[in-house]
């Protein structure tokens, strides 16, 4: 039986981030696990050895079984048909329990499910059917698989051959793996290997299957969701304009013609006994509002009380109900009796019916605006692209405008002045500036030549470029930035949690409420507890308290509690992303806004992460052009920033930065935190700090101390290399400070955020940069190890700090975990930006600001739309009640009840809008000010 071998590596011998060329394996952190499917013993010990002798790790053997491996995938699921938070709620909880589901997120503001699962126990078409179950409609958005898939439209298929015919033809590409057609929509979903073929080559297969039957383009996928929302704003609009149709002259009719001579004799002509005009032509107008525009009130309270639990609908269901059939049975009873006068409540059913309409209506339209920085996000990439063909030899030989979602990997696209590149890619022809500001956040335009990056959605300034597509689709750093909002917007902030816990007996307590509301005011009538007087002229006393019942019953809002948290959260991220600072959701938002204690790393955060060496001193005669050979061959096996500039430094001094050929290092060790040995032309090559070289028992002469101290002073970092034991000389390694980094640490200050450097420099360096930020000696760790970095944060939440670590690198990860919040910068490594909980994408540390004050209002206002929540159904559920009956004679009549429900929730969203209004803080334009001056 084949099984998975996994070795562990010892972080003591191990560096920040490096790479076994024999393996292939890329080593991050301080902890590896690297996975070989190998079946010989020899083999796994001969691969564990070789570890051993090449790299000079410390390993030891792991087997896992593969078939107890876990895996899993994320997809994203749309879900039509909740209205309170009592339907994510219960679906989320349906979702939970299903095997192979990890974790399930349920978004009311969003209407979506973001399902994390183990895809070898259960697939999506299971997840949908389970939503189904639980009487919701839910529509995949993405599936989470490692592969591509598209959505594609296919006109002229009408039967199971046709679509048998077309898998046929698809089937036979190289690269395909999974197809799925639904005929009613003639929609096909082909999940296919993006390096091997794409959506063209299905397009151009279908087209050519079938005599030239078939048409195909692509399916609108990425508008699915904008225009659902649309579909449902008309709906709701459509319904509610409807509903007037009818509620208007059951209103008239039953409260303002009846003042008015001659259309009040009209109404009150008999029909039948005491039947009226009037009351035959309310029962008439209100039924259709009733049961046809307010049926989803039925189909909604059914589901929900079919599953188990009870919602919004449930609450308007029996509200509407009871003053119907109430009304009913009056008319019914009047019709039937020379003596009875009847009292109907038809205009109550009917208005209330339609302000719910008219707040729901509100209310999606509302939350559209919510999501207004994806549908911005998603509007920087281009919709069509220029793609060219080129001969063998490069040349251009046709042009083609084609729709950019149609762009494969490695298709050359043509990008003119002024139009945005419409993937990721590589430069291969021509030169211009691209305009990175709507991904970077950077002002100034950036050169591009070839052989340079350039990132989707970016504006081309002022020249031709042909470029290469490398990313595409959702691999794109625009599809990226897109989905970590999309997610962000999706997670439940910890506050969440008093909403979902209200939730469960919010709606069966109001119900308990209204009926003993009912009966107490009943029994008040029967038992004479009030003065006749107080009994409108038009009703009884069990009219009276039926009206009070109801009241109750469709004041008390779900929507407002449930809507609180999300929607807050999700216009505070989308103001965010709109800033370049992407928070991964609200308990991050909730953690950043309680920081007082931020840990920086030194190199590429509180400095600009480009290292130079700007000066060697030789201690021992050398020929320059070996050492620095010597030291290079060294270095280019590190991914370290310092080590880079080393390299680079020794190109210059070749003059030549292509196609380099280092001698080859063998025993190579990256020592984290300290440096890097290795055996170069049978010569012992060491670089790093003082405490590597005496660990190895080299001697540091006193113009090597001096030197250190001396680039130490300089806020420089001092590398000591020794060649055979013997210390040859010094390099100074300057990384200059980034300009607002002082302004920022001093505004800190002023918020009561404590700033540390914990960063794996030497303490003269650290302490130097320290000095320059402001940042006091005692707030200061140098030499720190990944691990250390992380402990020292732990440390700090000991003492009952909230902590956030500002970091950029590999060996930053770690610490970035451990934090209460980590922020990556982000220009910083993939890892990092993984690692982090908020990720800054201009790389300026005036960002770390912003997230905090943004953190800040964000949960003032979740605050604030609480307490409006809350407050609204504390108070208007007593007044419904009947309450201030007694001493003012004021009630609240059922349809007027139904407007302040509706408005209840509309207030909250609106609320949350409001966040779109946020500027930051006014004195960071005093730090743009003494930026500007400082460069």
């Amino acid at each position: 039986m084949v099984k998975r071998h996994v070795s562990q590596v010892d972080s003591s011998s191990m560096g920040s981030s490096c790479r076994n060329e024999r393996t292939g394996c890329v080593v991050h952190g301080f902890e590896v696990r690297a996975v070989f499917s190998v079946s010989d013993a020899s083999v796994r010990e001969e691969m564990i050895r070789e570890s051993k002798e090449d790299v000079g790790f410390q390993a030891k053997l792991i087997e896992e079984e593969m078939n107890q491996e876990k895996s899993s995938q994320v997809c994203r699921i749309q879900v039509h048909g909740m209205t309170c938070t009592s339907c994510s709620t219960t679906l989320e909880s349906a979702l939970q329990v299903i095997p192979g589901v990890q974790e399930a997120r349920v978004a009311l503001a969003t209407q979506e499910a973001e399902i994390c699962y183990d895809p070898k126990i259960v697939d999506c078409n299971q997840l949908l059917e389970a939503i189904a179950n639980t009487g919701f409609e839910g529509i995949l958005i993405s599936t989470g698989e490692d592969s591509s898939r598209i959505l594609l439209k296919v006109d002229g298929v009408n039967t199971e051959n046709c679509v048998t015919l077309i898998k046929s033809s698809l089937l036979a590409l190289k690269g395909v793996q999974e197809i799925d057609f639904d005929l009613q929509l003639k929609k096909i979903s082909v999940s296919y290997t993006a390096d091997v073929t794409g959506p063209r080559d299905f397009i151009r297969a279908i087209e050519s299957t079938g005599s030239g039957c078939f048409k195909a383009s692509i399916f609108p996928e990425g508008r699915e969701r904008g225009e659902h929302r649309h579909q449902e704003i008309k709906q709701y609009r459509r319904a509610f304009l409807w509903s007037l149709v009818f509620a208007v002259p059951v209103f008239f009719t039953s409260m303002v013609f009846m003042y008015i001579p001659g259309l009040k004799d009209v109404l009150e002509t008999k029909v039948a006994n005491m039947l009226t005009v009037g009351q035959v032509l309310r029962w008439g107008l209100s039924t259709p509002v009733q049961f046809i525009i307010g049926r989803r009130f039925y189909v909604g309270a059914y589901i929900a009380l079919s599953h188990g639990y009870a919602n919004m609908d449930v609450l308007i269901a029996l509200g509407t109900n009871a003053a119907y059939f109430y009304s009913v049975y009056s008319v019914l009873r009047a019709a039937t009796s020379p003596t009875f006068k009847a009292s109907d409540f038809f205009e109550t059913s009917s208005m209330l019916i339609s302000f719910i309409l008219l707040g729901k209506y509100l209310e999606v339209l509302a939350r559209g605006k919510t999501s207004e920085a994806i549908a911005k996000l998603m509007d920087l990439a281009p919709k069509t692209a220029t793609l060219l063909t080129l001969d063998d030899k490069g040349n251009v030989v046709n042009e083609e405008e084609v729709d950019s979602r149609l762009i494969q990997k490695n298709d050359v696209i043509k990008t003119i002045p002024g139009s945005k590149v419409a993937c990721d890619g590589l430069v291969i022809w021509g030169q211009s500036h691209a305009n990175e500001s709507m991904i970077t956040g950077e002002s100034r335009p950036v050169a591009k030549k070839p052989g340079d990056m350039v990132i989707g959605g970016t504006m081309n300034e002022n020249g031709v470029l042909h470029i290469k597509a490398t990313r595409i689709g959702s691999e794109t750093a625009l599809s990226q930035i897109v989905r970590l909002v999309e997610s962000a917007q999706m997670a439940k902030a910890p506050v969440q949690r008093f909403a979902d816990h209200i939730s469960k007996y919010f709606v069966p307590l109001v119900i308990a409420l209204s009926f003993c509301t009912w009966v107490s005011w009943f029994l008040a009538g029967i038992f004479t507890s009030y003065p006749r007087a107080w009994i409108p002229s038009s009703m009884d006393s069990f009219e009276l308290a039926l009206q009070f019942g109801i009241s109750v019953m469709v004041v008390a809002c779900p929507c407002a509690l449930g809507l609180a948290t999300p929607t807050a959260v999700m216009v505070g991220t989308g103001v965010g992303a709109s800033l370049g600072v992407l928070i991964k959701g609200g308990q991050a938002l909730e953690s950043a806004q309680e920081v007082n204690c931020i840990v920086f790393d030194k190199t590429g955060t509180l400095t600009i992460g480009k290292p130079m060496v700007v000066n060697t001193k030789f201690f021992k005669t050398m020929v320059p052009q070996e050492f620095y050979e010597l030291i290079a061959a060294a270095e280019v096996n590190s991914d370290h920033p310092l080590a880079k500039a080393i390299v680079e430094y020794a190109k210059k001094l070749r003059g030549s930065e292509e196609n380099l050929a280092w001698p080859e290092a063998s025993n190579f060790e990256s020592i984290t935190g300290h440096g890097v040995r290795a055996i170069i032309c049978n010569k012992e090559v060491i670089l790093g700090n003082k405490s590597l070289m005496l660990e190895h028992g080299i001697a540091i002469p006193v113009q090597a101390e001096e030197a250190l101290a001396e680039a130490e002073g300089q806020a420089q970092t001092g590398i000591l290399v020794s060649i055979d034991k013997e210390l040859i000389g010094v390099l100074s390694v300057s990384d200059p400070l980034k300009p607002e980094a002082p302004a920022v640490i001093s505004f800190l200050k002023s918020m009561n955020v404590v700033s540390m450097i914990v960063t794996g420099d030497n303490w003269g360096t650290a302490n130097a940069i320290a000095k320059q930020v402001g940042i006091d000696r005692k707030y200061v760790v140098a030499e720190a190890k990944p691990e250390q970095k992380a402990e020292k944060v732990k440390e700090l939440q000991d003492l009952g700090k909230v902590v956030a670590m500002v970091g950029d690198g590999v060996n930053d990860s770690p610490a970035l975990v451990a934090a209460d919040v980590g922020i990556a910068i982000g220009a910083g490594t993939d890892i990092a930006i993984e690692a982090a909980d908020i990720v800054l994408m201009k790389s300026s540390l005036k960002d770390v600001i912003t997230a905090i004050d943004l953190s800040k209002k964000t949960f003032r206002r979740i605050h604030l739309n609480y307490f409006w929540a809350l407050g609204y159904n504390l108070l208007g559920i007593p007044i419904a009640a009947g309450v201030l009956f007694p001493s003012t004679h004021f009630r609240l009549p059922p349809w007027i009840a139904g407007a302040a429900m509706a408005a209840s929730s509309v207030s909250v969203v609106c609320s949350s809008l409001l966040l779109k209004n946020y500027k930051k803080p006014k004195k960071l334009n005093t730090l743009d000010l003494q930026e500007i001056i400082v460069q």
